[in-house]
């Protein structure tokens, strides 16, 4: 038999490499707004509801518009070059429209629709943006199924998932220096760049991809049978594995993404953090992910038990939140160590949910049951920071502190941190679920991926 592209290692390897790059920009632009939040209120004066709208913002088209259902149509009917370059199109002009915002409208006192101007123009493209990085993230995902089938899955969507990190940790680490050293906006003017090239990064993978496509012939009936099809959609939401995965992640999401935002003011005002260091810790959980999910990926590819890891994940982002929630513990020190915990829990839950995914669900519902599930991730995603960002703006506020002339409000972190651990608790008792489920019906998520 003629040996395939993915069937060598430096290829297939070489192939992930370049489109986890483009999802590192993407998770660079992500976060890279994040730890300048108590900026954004100082010099444009927004407020934290307002930071909030904006976080939500990422999800909000992919909520309520559907995008990500409609984005896995066009992926299942144009393939994984079409719509990855697509995507990345899409990344590259949502954040465009939110520099723009940042940068001609910022501070102004225009208003559209009852919001001001520039924190909904800024909303809409970062709502752009959060398409094109789902959409990207569900092509990367089937990218790996289809390089990676038949070998290191687990591994290599762990290896995906930790350089993809390696764009957060960037973010947090550099985003203040740099807007205090030339502006607000240039963080995400330089993420516009890296997008740029994720872009053309992505446009070389396509050749190679191209190049594997010309060496497999699929008959028409087994690429009929890949389709996307509504039955596939009534298969999945039947299936109780789909709505316990669909729930554990996006509860487990909620506890690590949208609490990242406000991380590096927690740090700042609570901890008392330096604040040119601030997002660097704020950043810790991405950098323990970069360093530990390909570790648990090979780990379960050999061994197995990825239901008790899921479970394991969960119950330490219960302690992290309770610790930070508990008022009078002022430590620095135990912030620090919280992240480092709370990265370990990030790198293993994700290593052991994705993989399950794709014992759960049959090759011809995997797109499709990847593509839901992203949606209902996006639920928290919108949902989660605008409460968070409500509640402290209306019951959070204990003062204000000038620094250097410039007025920034103080907040009392306690109740944000009480609402994430009860959504900690609640992911936990959905990992116990799934276990049980997994025994009830015979999923094999406690199995190694790789047989002996």
């Amino acid at each position: 038999m003629q040996e395939k592209l993915n069937d060598k290692a430096w290829a297939r390897w070489s192939a992930l490499f370049i489109v986890a790059f483009t999802m590192m920009a993407a998770y660079y632009v992500n976060d890279v707004m994040a730890p300048l939040k108590s900026m954004l209120e100082s010099q444009l004066h927004w407020t934290s509801g307002e930071f909030g709208f904006f976080t939500g913002a990422y999800s909000f088209l992919n909520v309520f518009l559907l995008m990500l259902i409609w984005g896995g149509l066009i992926l299942d009917k144009f393939g994984i070059r079409f719509t990855g370059l697509l995507a990345t199109l899409l990344m590259v002009g949502g954040t465009t429209a939110e520099y723009i915002a940042i940068t001609c409208y910022g501070g102004t006192a225009e208003t559209l629709m009852g919001y001001k101007l520039d924190v909904l123009m800024a909303s809409a493209g970062y709502s752009v943006f959060g398409v094109g990085a789902e959409v990207a993230g569900i092509t990367v995902t089937k990218i790996i199924a289809k390089w990676f089938k038949g070998k290191e899955m687990a591994t290599a969507m762990g290896v995906q998932v930790a350089l993809a990190r390696i764009g957060s940790q960037a973010a947090y680490a550099v985003a203040i220096p740099i807007a205090k050293t030339y502006s607000l906006s240039t963080p995400l003017f330089i993420g516009g760049l890296v997008l740029v090239g994720g872009f053309i990064s992505f446009l070389a993978f396509t050749f190679m991809d191209k190049k594997l496509d010309t060496q497999v012939h699929i008959s028409s009936e087994s690429a009929e049978e890949e389709k996307f099809s509504f039955k596939d959609v009534a298969a999945v939401v039947r299936n109780p594995g789909f709505w316990l995965i669909a729930l554990l992640c996006v509860l487990f999401y909620s506890c690590v993404f949208p609490f990242q935002k406000f991380a590096t003011e927690l740090m700042i005002t609570k901890y008392g953090v330096d604040e040119n260091l601030a997002g660097t810790f704020a950043g810790l959980p991405a950098l323990g992910a970069l360093i530990l999910t390909p570790v648990f990926g090979g780990m379960i590819d050999k061994k197995g038990k990825a239901a008790s890891i899921m479970m394991l994940g969960a119950a330490m982002l219960i302690f992290v939140h309770c610790i930070y929630a508990i008022p009078f513990i002022h430590a620095a020190w135990v912030a620090i160590v919280l992240m480092i915990v709370l990265g370990i829990a990030f790198s293993l839950v994700p290593s052991a949910m994705w993989p399950s995914v794709a014992k759960i669900f049959p090759v011809k519902q995997l797109g499709t049951a990847y593509a839901l599930i992203f949606f209902i991730q996006n639920i928290g995603l919108w949902g989660i920071p605008a409460l968070i960002g409500n509640v402290l703006q209306n019951y959070c506020i204990v003062g204000t502190e000038t620094i250097d002339g410039i007025e920034s409000v103080q907040y009392d972190y306690t109740l944000p941190m009480c609402i994430f651990t009860g959504i900690a608790v609640l992911s936990l008792l959905v990992a116990i679920l799934l276990k049980a489920a997994d025994r009830k019906y015979g999923y094999n998520l406690e199995k190694a991926n790789i047989k002996e």
